[in-house]
């Protein structure tokens, strides 16, 4: 694997499915033709409010996005014609276990949208499920294989979600699993994920509060010397303040990037389709909300006390060979 080029990513995900659609427009069940527009037509508006980030001065080799196919395909197409890192998720979104969504299928939407990234979300918790973990290792490393063998960067996004047994641990309390247990478990999954062969250029994992232990976590992912591959925080669904802080304490520990959402573009999609503002108030504020991420991030890492091995970021995953 390639070094990386010292280059962080900032990434705007929207590529959520069914949960949007529910979510944002309290949709369920099939759609017709004129609310799959009116879905599609929200991302474009999203996609809008990151090409303005853009404009303003987010630096494009440092810029991507994270869309579906099902509603974003156009987006998609436009991203990769720009020039902005794109990343194509592969996984069914109404699943706990990991199942590709197109199949056998997966490698032919790749090669139609030559994306920079195939993204693979996983639930994964090292104390679940064995039979579960056994079968999403399975499927993780032949998508690990399938990528290398195509020269496909791979960027798997981890979660992992508490059993019963861990949350009695800390009293019954998701925060408190995932201030005092959860770190543990990501650099823990990463090493039983690496041992099963499945080997991202980009980890994701959802925020970390303790700078700490957002080191430890960089530590297990780069194992061996593998200073190639790249560590990105996930702000999936946080309020804002908590998004600073994991950006503030990620940015700070060798974290190469972030993938922030919802905090960006929600409130604005939310009051657009209320009839509450205009879709240039949208973009706009779009564009200034992920301009502060990555503000907050930069500056973090800019710090005199940021860890040292802040900056290893993207060789092969910036460029697929081809």
């Amino acid at each position: 694997m390639k070094k990386g080029c010292g280059r962080p990513l900032y990434l705007l995900p929207f590529d959520e499915r069914r949960p949007y659609v529910s979510g944002m427009f309290h949709l369920d069940g099939r759609l017709t033709g004129r609310e799959r527009l009116r879905v599609a037509e929200s991302k474009q508006l999203i996609y809008e409010g990151f090409k303005r980030a853009v404009a303003r001065g987010v630096p494009k080799e440092c810029a991507g996005i994270l869309v579906d196919e099902e509603f974003g395909a156009h987006i998609l197409s436009d991203a990769a014609r720009g020039g902005y890192v794109t990343a194509l998720p592969l996984e069914r979104d109404d699943l706990g276990e990991f199942d590709f969504e197109y199949g056998e299928e997966f490698g032919r939407h790749l090669e139609m949208f030559d994306p920079a990234f195939a993204k693979a979300l996983v639930r994964y918790n090292p104390g679940g499920d064995a039979d579960l973990n056994r079968r999403q290792e399975a499927c993780l490393h032949w998508l690990s294989t399938n990528c290398r063998r195509t020269c496909r960067a791979l960027m798997l996004e981890l979660l992992i979600p508490p059993t019963q047994a861990q949350l009695d641990g800390v009293g019954g309390y998701p925060g408190y699993f995932d201030t005092q247990v959860r770190p543990a478990l990501i650099a823990e999954a990463v090493q039983s994920l690496q041992d099963a062969g499945v080997e991202p250029d980009v980890w994701m994992f959802e925020g970390i509060d303790r700078p700490e232990d957002c080191v430890g976590v960089v530590a297990a992912e780069r194992r061996g010397g593998s200073t190639g591959v790249s560590c990105v925080v996930s702000c999936r669904g946080a309020e804002e303040e908590r998004v600073e802080r994991w950006l503030e304490a990620t940015g700070a520990s060798g974290f190469d990037g972030f993938a922030v959402g919802r905090a960006t573009f929600w409130a604005a999609v939310a009051a657009y389709e209320a009839g509450e503002n205009t879709s240039e108030e949208a973009a706009n504020f779009i564009s200034m909300r992920f301009s502060d991420w990555v503000d907050v991030f930069d500056y973090a890492r800019a710090r005199p006390h940021a860890h040292k091995g802040a900056g290893h970021a993207f060789g092969r995953a910036f460029q697929p060979l081809r």
